[in-house]
């Protein structure tokens, strides 16, 4: 009798498995999308520069507000800002702008920074000509330096958005750095 329980056991065991792992295969990341698209978090936007020329006409008749957030992932003790908070652009003009970072440590670290866009859709219409972002930051003990971004906005940018809120994180991936290097001795 026992040894049917731990049968059924087993069993019941096998196909919670097996449907745990078809939720998470198969169904969790499409909810995942749409909890992105209703909230607005993880739009990404490019990670590569733009090659599209931003378009010949600027729309003037249009101002869209762009806010920029800097955040340090929990484990970065770097002091990063925005060196312009708050910016007003006219769809399909090229602007530039920069963020201030400092070292605060005693040692050599290297950063690299993600970017998320409120509202989400908004992402794909924030064109990154050059971007701190596609590459690795690195930074000496103390110092401190403005990392560049060039961007425009499409003028394809649905007439309901006029504020859109960029938001980078940075990282330490200093070790990851080290780890690549040696490995390539």
């Amino acid at each position: 009798m026992a040894d049917s329980n731990i049968g059924k056991t087993v069993a019941k065991l096998s196909v919670l498995s097996v449907a745990m792992f078809v939720f998470a295969i198969y169904v969790l990341p499409p909810i995942y999308d749409a909890f992105c698209e209703l909230t607005g978090l993880n739009g990404k936007g490019q990670t590569e520069a733009s090659v599209e020329q931003a378009p010949r006409v600027i729309d003037e008749s249009r101002t869209i507000r762009v806010t920029f957030i800097a955040t340090n992932n929990e484990s970065m003790p770097w002091e990063f800002r925005p060196n312009d908070a708050v910016m007003h652009v006219h769809p399909g003009e090229i602007v530039d702008t920069s963020f201030f970072a400092k070292n605060t440590t005693d040692q050599m670290m290297v950063s690299r920074a993600i970017p998320s866009f409120v509202p989400s859709s908004s992402a794909e219409h924030f064109h990154k000509v050059q971007c701190f972002c596609f590459d690795s930051q690195p930074l000496e003990a103390g110092e401190e330096a403005d990392m560049f971004l060039q961007f425009w906005v499409d003028p394809k940018l649905p007439k309901s958005i006029t504020n859109i809120t960029a938001s980078y994180t940075i990282f330490d991936i200093t070790a990851a750095v080290q780890k690549t290097e040696v490995s390539q001795r």
